[in-house]
């Protein structure tokens, strides 16, 4: 079934999510999107679920009636979306027709087209010979455009999901202690995420001493020494499907290597640099710089090697990237994490991350657990 039951926004906010979307669509050239299963689908019309080997596939038009093509069987599994009240039609198919063929022909001579990006490329291959001589490309561009900037209840969802996850970090001290392996840290945390609000654990890293130098560690049979820093990056959904994410870094009593004091510092006062630059008008580049510039200035801008930040709504990572190269100017309703690091390769490592939203006149971050080096075990 490809579709699971979930809170579903009201019907307004998805039929004018629709129409912003295929006016978007039109003013990029396109005669229309073909959006299957996963983050796109569940934006426009409140469909939770991923793709399978039988096509799903929302076709809309850049004038006329959206319809979602589905395979028979599974039409069951989207009663909770609201396609009536949308104004979407439903057609359905049965193994042995060609789905592709069924979606193409709602078209009528369509010259170019869009194709949401994380189709699989099965389903990609059958849209390109339905649609033969049809140029096609990603509808990423499109309906990114929409996506980024979140309206009022999806700020407030992603508000939820920050207060959630900052209840996990502050019960750090059950879970985290010498003795133990991270793969039972991670265990104990996965539970936990679901015991505050989240419908699932997303990911849970738990990178003790050299494993901290590698930012997407995961976990691992390492058992944790005293001495050692560790980062905690840990996230997950609330039931809306808007996610959490954020980082602190801990260490099990008084850490063994000298330089942690001095560089966990740099990494504080970088953080919060990025944080501060953050408001409308400001480029993304400009906060990956805000964070960069306090790093390097340290001397330890080799060991800060990845972007300072990632968009995040129904995705965990989405645009806007917060990169050099990325001159996008920041616009209220913009969420993104802010997440400067330092890895010391074969030693430790350590990050610290927050979400934050643009608002009209500069940030609020719905993070707000402590950023000092948390101390657990003395």
């Amino acid at each position: 079934m490809s579709s699971t039951a979930a809170p579903v926004p009201a019907p307004e906010i998805l039929r004018s999510r629709l129409e912003r979307a295929a006016a978007a669509a039109a003013d990029a050239g396109f005669d229309a999107l073909f959006v299957t299963p996963g983050s796109d689908l569940r934006y426009l019309i409140g469909a939770v679920g991923g793709s399978f080997e039988r096509l799903t596939c929302l076709v809309l038009p850049v004038s006329g009636k959206p319809t979602l093509v589905v395979p028979k069987l599974e039409l069951p599994g989207y009663e909770n979306v609201l396609v009536d009240e949308l104004g979407v039609q439903a057609v359905t198919w049965v193994d042995g027709e060609n789905p592709a063929a069924l979606a193409a022909g709602l078209l009528t001579s369509p010259a170019r087209v869009a194709v949401s990006d994380f189709t699989p490329a099965l389903h990609v291959l059958g849209l390109r010979d339905a649609l033969s001589g049809v140029e096609q490309q990603l509808a990423g561009p499109v309906i990114r455009e929409l996506r980024m900037r979140k309206d009022a209840g999806e700020i407030d969802s992603l508000r939820q999901a920050g207060a959630a996850i900052d209840r996990v970090h502050a019960r750090m001290g059950e879970f985290l202690r010498a003795g133990r392996t991270e793969n039972e840290v991670a265990a104990d945390i996965s539970a936990a995420i679901v015991e505050e609000g989240h419908a699932v654990a997303e990911f849970v890293i738990v990178g003790s001493g050299p494993n901290g130098a590698s930012p997407h560690h995961g976990s691992s049979d390492r058992v944790i020494e005293q001495g050692d820093v560790v980062v905690i990056d840990i996230g997950g959904p609330v039931a809306e499907g808007y996610n959490s994410d954020s980082t602190r870094t801990y260490a099990i009593g008084t850490p063994r290597d000298e330089d942690v004091a001095r560089t966990y510092a740099v990494l504080q006062e970088a953080q919060q640099a990025a944080v501060d630059a953050v408001r409308p008008g400001v480029t993304a580049q400009d906060i990956d710089r805000a964070a960069r510039k306090v790093i390097d200035d340290a001397g330890l801008g080799e060991y800060f090697i990845h972007r300072t930040g990632h968009g995040i709504g129904l995705d965990v990572h989405e645009e806007p990237y917060i990169v050099e190269g990325n001159d996008l100017p920041l616009e209220p309703g913009m969420a993104f994490s802010v997440e400067p690091g330092i890895y010391q390769p074969g030693r430790w490592g350590a990050r610290i991350e927050d979400i934050v939203v643009v608002t009209a006149d500069g940030v609020e971050s719905l993070n707000n657990r402590p950023h000092e080096l948390v101390v657990l075990g003395e």
